[in-house]
């Protein structure tokens, strides 16, 4: 009975020696990422998910959708180990980030409007138009920035008719004829047939967008990832501009 318990025991140990290796290389575990809704339809954030599904198949991804300023004070925390957010305050000290891409704004009008037909659109021609807007309480610092970008450009005081409190909510009272909206130009990954999206020439206000996380985490899982993130062609393409 002893020799039989004996040798249990000797397998469990074996079996937790093994594990332990695998989750030292990166092979087991658990990954946390935060991401941007709105990013997730095409490019970077969804390939990411795929490669490491692909080379990581024993360990489990945890994906969240956050906006940005959840996903920094989630890093921050330790709730997540990565996020994939637009960068528009600087990042705290404790943050390392990846520079993934720069997103431009557009503007979302339902078929049909008015301005639709226009072949070249400037900020001062949306004075009349009403507009969808986010609340400042989702990221005050763009918003800010928008308003005085909107400002110089002429269009002195936005005609907000409603707000949406994230870019899908935007899209859907757009589509539904509410008003006209500034959003994001990866929307033309998901924008409903009902909306169309147009450049305005004179709004130049980028979005950086990048990968962020803890300096001091050591996790093996979150070091392969970011490695692979890296190494993704439009990433590497980004960093060379």
């Amino acid at each position: 009975m002893f020799l039989e318990e004996a040798r249990r025991i000797l397998q469990q140990v074996e079996e937790a020696t093994r594990r332990a290796k695998r989750v030292a290389s990166g092979q087991l575990g658990t990954l946390r990422v935060g991401f941007i809704e709105s990013m997730s339809w095409h490019g970077v954030v969804p390939d990411s998910f795929r490669q490491f599904r692909e080379r990581q198949p024993d360990a489990e991804l945890q994906i969240k959708p956050l906006s940005s300023l959840e996903q920094i004070g989630a890093v921050r925390s330790g709730q997540v180990d990565a996020g994939f957010v637009f960068t528009i305050a600087n990042i705290d000290r404790e943050l390392a980030q990846l520079g993934i891409d720069s997103i431009n704004l557009m503007l979302a009008v339902p078929k049909g409007h008015t301005l639709a037909k226009s072949n070249s659109l400037r900020l001062r021609d949306l004075s009349s138009a009403l507009f969808i807007w986010f609340p400042r309480r989702e990221s005050p610092l763009f918003y800010d920035r928008l308003m005085h970008a909107c400002f110089r450009g002429g269009l002195k005081s936005p005609h907000v008719v409603q707000e949406g409190v994230n870019e899908a909510t935007i899209l859907s009272l757009v589509s539904c004829g509410l008003g006209v909206a500034f959003v994001s130009s990866a929307t033309r990954w998901r924008c409903p047939e009902s909306v169309v999206l147009l450049s305005v020439t004179d709004l130049k206000l980028p979005l950086p967008f990048a990968l962020i996380w803890r300096k001091d985490n050591s996790s093996p899982l979150l070091a392969k990832f970011v490695a692979d993130v890296r190494s993704l062609p439009e990433v590497e393409a980004h960093s060379k501009r």
